[in-house]
C-alpha cells in the first residue's frame, strides 16, 4: 500500500541528503519526494511517498525520528488530504495539430506555457491519475520531453500535517 508521509525538517543544508541516505542505506525505495519551505522559513516540509505495509512504515518512521533535523513525521494516508502533481510536457505540434492539442489541454485544464515552431509545451496540475491520463492522451502526438514533480500534499480542513513551530527545539540548533 502506498503511504504519504509529511515530514517537517529544519531548513538547513544537508537535510535532504541525510533523509534520502537513510532510505538508500536500508534499501527502501522512494516513489516520490518533494521538499520546500513552509510558512515558517526555518522549517521545510518533505512529502515522501513510499510503498509498504504498516510494519515497513513504522520502521521508516522510527529511523526518520533518529535524524537530528527531523521535527515531526505524519503518515497522512489514513486521513483526508489534498494532493497535487505538476507535469510539463513538450509535444510535437505541426500547425495543423495545434488546435487539436490545445483542445485536449482544455479538457484537462492544462495551459500552454511555450509555443515553438514545431512544439507546444503544456503545464498541468492535479492528482496522479489526472496527470497520467493527460500524459497518455498526448502520447499519440509525440512527446519530445516530459518532467514531473513529485506529490505535494496536506490534510484537508483545519487539521495540520505538522506543527509550524520548531517544537522541542531551539532555533539555534542547541
Amino acid at each position: 500500500m502506498k503511504h504519504t508521509l509529511s515530514v517537517l525538517v529544519e531548513n538547513k543544508p544537508g537535510v535532504l541528503v541525510r533523509v534520502a541516505g537513510l532510505f538508500s542505506r536500508r534499501g527502501f525505495n522512494i516513489d516520490s519526494l518533494t521538499v520546500g519551505r513552509t510558512e515558517n522559513p526555518d522549517v521545510s516540509r518533505m512529502t515522501i511517498v513510499v510503498d509498504g505495509d504498516d510494519r515497513f512504515i513504522e520502521q521508516v518512521t522510527k529511523q526518520l525520528h533518529k535524524l537530528i533535523d527531523v521535527i515531526k513525521i505524519s503518515d497522512i494516508s489514513a486521513e483526508e488530504y489534498v494532493d497535487r502533481d505538476l507535469v510539463l510536457i513538450k509535444v510535437a505540434a505541426e500547425p495543423s495539430q495545434r488546435v487539436e492539442i490545445m483542445q485536449m489541454a482544455g479538457v484537462f485544464r492544462a495551459r500552454v506555457v511555450d509555443l515553438g515552431r514545431k512544439t507546444i509545451t503544456l503545464e498541468c496540475t492535479g492528482h496522479e491519475g489526472k496527470i497520467n491520463a493527460f500524459e497518455e492522451s498526448l502520447r499519440p502526438y509525440g512527446i519530445k520531453e516530459l518532467v514531473r514533480t513529485g506529490k505535494v500534499a496536506m490534510l484537508r480542513g483545519s487539521k495540520l500535517s505538522g506543527d509550524a513551530e520548531l517544537t522541542g527545539r531551539r532555533k539555534d540548533g542547541e
